[in-house]
């Protein structure tokens, strides 16, 4: 399907999943900065909690227009029915490794542009194995991590890339702080992941199997080791998420990430004793999520559709710090903005549908990354938004 005849549809941008957390601020976000003509629904299993968040929506900007769509994800030909009544699907619904994959499906087969919140390595490399060629033929982009993960982690180490010289070997250190809460559905999501390590290294490795070869080009993400980082003034503890995988990804695919790069994805912790308690805190969570008891109380501890109050939210900021070089230079960058899991995710998730919907993209399809398929564009779109893209020093 050619992307003009995707015109035809009624929506340009549909949002499944809406009533839950991060898809009601979403939600608010988009009916605040709709522009002119956009056409965009809400989607999910009930009618009555839609037309409940579209209520508590009118009066900001142009929230009375928005449509209301019901899909449930146990209901494939209700997925695909949506899948072929937009251009951009958005979805909040996770797991996705639980809830997701007949979506992407349905939106490979519909040509329709799909984008997510997952920040699930097994996930996203099944999809590639499932859905990827399929997407290549209809011309569909897959797009996950388009939240706090992965896009500070990805556009940030783009821009940085960007500030360097073309032609030689890159690196990239990222170092991440975040001062925030998580949601229930962000939670559930980890425990998953913690509890399926085998079978996430399986899918890692069927997926090297179906790529293709990097020819006379290299990308890494060596998980480097703690550290003190004198070039950020923190100890630096390698971060275990999907974000440098997003990062090679988005270096494989273009060539100005040069001939050989290296990514490392750091949190920036200022106290040693944070540090190690960081540390320990995130293996007692790993090794109870292996135990099925342990992983049922824990997930019923915090429960999806929970999340941080606005209170919170307000005193939450990110911040991500790279230190770039090559050919002969330095340079230091840095990606910040607000709350990183809710209100910075719906800007960034929000953002990223709109322009996938309206701007003047690269021409690419099947499974890409944000830098991939939006870059400057999306950089553009979140600096008029709020988010900081800047480069700090350069030597």
């Amino acid at each position: 399907m050619s992307r003009p005849n995707r015109m035809e549809r009624p929506y340009d941008i549909v949002l499944f999943g809406a009533t839950g957390f991060v898809g009601a601020l979403t939600a608010e976000y988009l009916a605040a900065h709709a522009p002119d003509g956009l056409r965009w629904a809400l989607a999910g299993r009930s009618p009555e909690r839609l037309e409940s968040l579209r209520e508590r929506l009118a009066g900001i900007g142009k929230a009375a227009e928005v449509g209301v769509l019901a899909a449930d994800v146990s209901d494939p030909a209700s997925l695909r029915e949506l899948a072929g009544h937009t251009r951009v699907l958005a979805t909040t619904v996770g797991p996705y490794l639980t809830y997701g994959e007949e979506l992407v499906a349905a939106c490979a087969d519909a040509g329709t542009d799909y984008l997510d919140l997952s920040g699930e390595p097994e996930f996203v490399d099944l999809m590639y194995v499932r859905h990827d060629a399929r997407a290549r033929e209809t011309g569909a982009r897959l797009v996950h991590a388009a939240g706090f993960d992965s896009v500070p982690h990805d556009l940030g180490a783009y821009f940085t890339v960007a500030q360097l010289p073309e032609g030689v070997p890159l690196t990239v250190d990222g170092f991440v702080h975040a001062d925030a809460m998580f949601s229930g559905g962000t939670f559930a999501s980890a425990l998953n992941q913690f509890s399926r390590g085998p079978r996430m290294l399986a899918a890692a490795r069927d997926r090297r199997r179906h790529e293709p070869r990097l020819l006379g080009r290299r990308a890494t993400a060596p998980s480097g080791a703690p550290r003190y980082a004198k070039e950020v003034d923190a100890w630096a503890l390698p971060l275990p998420t999907i974000d440098p995988q997003v990062v090679v990804r988005s270096a494989r695919a273009l060539e100005r990430y040069g001939p050989d790069f290296r990514y490392r994805h750091y949190a920036a912790v200022r106290r040693l004793p944070f540090a190690v308690g960081g540390v320990a805190a995130v293996g007692a969570v790993f090794a109870a999520a292996q135990v099925p008891p342990a992983r049922r109380w824990l997930s019923g501890r915090l429960r999806p559709g929970d999340g941080p109050s606005a209170e919170r939210r307000a005193k939450s900021s990110f911040s991500v710090r790279f230190v770039g070089e090559g050919g002969g230079q330095r340079v230091f960058t840095e990606v910040a903005g607000g709350d990183p899991g809710y209100d910075e995710t719906a800007k960034m998730f929000a953002e990223s549908a709109l322009s996938l919907a309206f701007d003047d993209l690269p021409a690419t399809a099947g499974q890409v990354t944000t830098a991939v398929a939006m870059g400057d564009a999306l950089i553009d779109r979140l600096r008029k938004a709020g988010i900081t893209f800047r480069v700090a020093a350069t030597r």
